[in-house]
């Protein structure tokens, strides 16, 4: 067992965000950051079974700028 998940969190281009976890097959999107988390949360449970289930779920957030040259 994992003591924790990492989830890669970047802006949708369709808007809001999507999250991607790192090592393990589970993505998930929502239109707000609250309601994914929610979807994250629930995404974990799914994945997992209880006794697998790692503690903490860490969210790295990227976010590209882009400015004129």
């Amino acid at each position: 067992m994992d003591s924790e998940i990492i989830f890669v969190i970047e802006d949708s281009r369709d808007g809001g965000f999507e999250a991607r976890a790192l090592g393990h097959p589970i993505f998930t999107e929502a239109d707000s950051m609250e309601t994914l988390k929610e979807e994250i949360r629930d995404a974990v449970s799914c994945h997992f079974d209880e006794n697998e289930k790692p503690a903490l779920i860490r969210l790295h957030f990227v976010k590209d700028e882009v400015i004129p040259a």
